[in-house]
Order: structure tokens, then C-alpha cells, then sequence
């Protein structure tokens, strides 16, 4: 497995400006991951990119008898390079949405997921109803930048810092820049599982699922799509969850059950 960094350029009209791939190009799949988004895609302390999706991604690949090369790319920036072509296809935990789907496809989701507050342990933030005049760290354009957006009047939160990746916010969060954070639970829980200093203090109910991310009605799309059937139905993907996060998933999640193509409803 090749992985390479993508530079990105400048933001030119709110819109990212990124580099060429064409050194990315020599592989049958280039695919944009947003390394450091635990336990999905990150480096160890050797360099090695690993991850619950890496590892994904390159049995999809094997079993479509392709090679693979991944190109790390902050979050926000994978919408625009898969609709560009400038890569095949996107992981980082993504969550399908109605409004994602106008503009690009995804294959049926395998993580069923929610948001989540993680604050420092003795901060004196032990949920949203503690937030009132806080300052809140978000991924620049996740679903949890979009959950506080429409929320977080609710909870008066005074201001909203936005990151590109958990691990620059995590640095803020401890040296008291910001006093919580709100992302995906999975990583958090990960991420926070040998680090007292931190806590998760709230589950955010959202419903999320992830899949891998296309451009809009790419044929690869399907084939990706029935490859995911079969690691399903092979219980591949359960074999994942246990690794990762080790417990063995519901038979009622979609990392179980084999589900359609998500539609716009």
C-alpha cells in the first residue's frame, strides 16, 4: 500500500484549491483519506498508516484485484477532489446525508454512528447544559460543525473554533483555548480510552452511518458497493469492529446487515 500527502494550495472563494495527483496516478485506485482520524486512518509512531478503513479499503481493493495509493487530505477537502476526479474515491468516517448525496454517491454504509462532547476531565464541562458562554471546537465542515451550527444557540455556546483533524483540537481542548469538542463518538472514545486528562461527557443522538464517498453516479460506486455485500455476508467487516474497537458489533447495525445503496429521500 502506497501513501502519499496531498497538499492543498489556497482556499480561492471558499472553495479548496488543491494540488495535482499525478504522482498518485501510477495506482488503479487513489484514495483521499483525512489521516489522524482515529481509529479509522492514522500513522503509528513508525509511519505506518493504519485503520479500520485502511484496512477496508484494501480488501475492496484485493478482491477487485486493484492497487491502491492514499492521499491524505483534510476533511473538507475530499468533496471537492472527488467530484474533481481527482481521487476515486473518499474515507474519513463520512456520513452519508440527503444534501451530500445531491452532489456525490455513496455505497450502503458498514458504521452506524453519533456525535459526541468530549471535554478535559477537571474542566468543569460535564455535558451540552454546562456549555452555556463556552467556546466549542468543531472539523471544519463535519457533521458536527453542522450539528452545532443548527444547536448550539440552544446551549448558548459563545463561539465556535473550527480544525482540521482531532488532533490539533485535542492540543487546544488540553491547553484550554477551547472548552469542548464535538465529533464523531467512535474516534473519540478511541482516542480518549488511555488519556484521563479527557473525557467523553455527552452522547449527541444523530443517527449517522458511514460509507466510502464517490463522485456523483461513478460506476465504481456499484462495484465497491457488492464487494461490501460480500465482507458482510463473510462477516469481514464484524471481523473489523471486534479489531478496532473490540467488541463484537450488533446483528442489528449496518456493519452487519447487508442494505441498499443510500437514495435522496
Amino acid at each position: 500500500m502506497k501513501f502519499l500527502n496531498f497538499l492543498t494550495s489556497s482556499v480561492v472563494g471558499g472553495v479548496l484549491a488543491v494540488s495535482s495527483l499525478a504522482s498518485a496516478n501510477a495506482a488503479d485506485l487513489t484514495v483521499g483519506a483525512n489521516i489522524g482520524n482515529v481509529p479509522w486512518e492514522f500513522e503509528e509512531a513508525d509511519g505506518t498508516v493504519v485503520g479500520f478503513e485502511v484496512d477496508l479499503v484494501n480488501e475492496i481493493a484485493n478482491r477487485l484485484g486493484k492497487s491502491v495509493e492514499f492521499v491524505n487530505i483534510p476533511f473538507n477537502g475530499l468533496f471537492p477532489a472527488v467530484q474533481s476526479g481527482r481521487i476515486d474515491m473518499a474515507v474519513s468516517s463520512i456520513t452519508i446525508t440527503d444534501k451530500r448525496l445531491e452532489s456525490v454517491t455513496f455505497a450502503q454504509p458498514y458504521y452506524d454512528s453519533d456525535q459526541s462532547l468530549t471535554a478535559t476531565a477537571e474542566g468543569g464541562v460535564t455535558g451540552l447544559a454546562t456549555m452555556d458562554g463556552k467556546v466549542v471546537g468543531v472539523d471544519t465542515g463535519s457533521t458536527g460543525d453542522m450539528w452545532v451550527t443548527a444547536n448550539g444557540g440552544e446551549y448558548g455556546i459563545a463561539d465556535v473554533r473550527r480544525y482540521e483533524g482531532l488532533s490539533p483540537a485535542m492540543l487546544d481542548l488540553q491547553a484550554g483555548r477551547i472548552d469542548g469538542y464535538v465529533s464523531d463518538i467512535p474516534a473519540l472514545l478511541y482516542y480518549v480510552k488511555d488519556k484521563p486528562a479527557l473525557k467523553v461527557v455527552e452522547r449527541i443522538t444523530t443517527g449517522e452511518k458511514y460509507s466510502i464517498m464517490f463522485n456523483k453516479d461513478a460506476a465504481l460506486a456499484t462495484e465497491v458497493n457488492d464487494v461490501i455485500t460480500e465482507l458482510k455476508k463473510e462477516g469481514f467487516i464484524a471481523g473489523l469492529h471486534e479489531t478496532w474497537f473490540g467488541a463484537t458489533p450488533e446483528d442489528t447495525t449496518s456493519t452487519v446487515q447487508v442494505l441498499d445503496m443510500p437514495t435522496l429521500k
